[in-house]
């Protein structure tokens, strides 16, 4: 681990990861008022500088003003480089809400950037006063209702499917429905 210059780490272009307003202003005073935690934390870069696991914290360094930033530089191939960036922000792990709300606390989870139920001062229950027609609103939404289904595909089709599915999707067609009936066909001639 080095200490790097905030102006020479590059944003990773291909960072599927946001952040909203909210949780970027926790990110930046956290820093500012935690900024031990990035010794314990670097950002993770690759030979050329960019940034690897970390791309939301260089962001809010730069917000809080910060000029150097201690940095790990992995020479890893590009397929690992990838393969990081993905499992480096997938949370495998869950939180024992019972835990948090019995030892911790919830104003101080927030302000960390941790999204807990806080309950509302005063609830408006003035919609339930009119529940004439719900009934009918409630099955008109549930006829609207889409559920997914994820498909794998081998690496050497999937760009074509990827290319097929998006034509379709200019063009307005169910493509649910046409996998489907492909699917229904096929389970008969078996």
């Amino acid at each position: 681990m080095e200490k790097v210059k905030v102006s020479l780490l590059l944003s990773n272009p291909n960072n599927p990861r946001v952040i909203k307003d909210d949780k970027f202003k926790k990110l930046v005073n956290s820093i500012k008022e935690f900024p031990e935690m990035l010794e314990a934390r670097p950002v993770v870069v690759n030979p050329d500088m960019v940034v690897l696991g970390g791309n939301m914290r260089l962001k809010a360094l730069r917000e809080a003003g910060v000029k150097e930033a201690p940095v790990y530089i992995a020479s890893w191939d590009e397929i690992k480089q990838k393969r990081f960036i993905i499992t480096d922000n997938v949370g495998y792990g869950e939180w024992d809400w019972d835990m948090l709300a019995n030892e911790w606390d919830a104003e101080e989870l927030g302000i960390w950037g941790l999204d807990v139920w806080q309950p509302e001062e005063e609830v408006d229950y003035s919609a339930l006063d009119n529940l004439e027609g719900l009934d009918e609103n409630v099955s008109e939404m549930e006829e609207n209702v889409k559920s997914a289904i994820q498909i794998e595909f081998e690496s050497e089709d999937y760009e074509n499917a990827k290319q097929v599915i998006k034509e379709l999707r200019k063009k307005d067609v169910y493509i649910g429905g046409l996998v489907y009936m492909h699917l229904k066909q096929v389970l008969e001639e078996l």
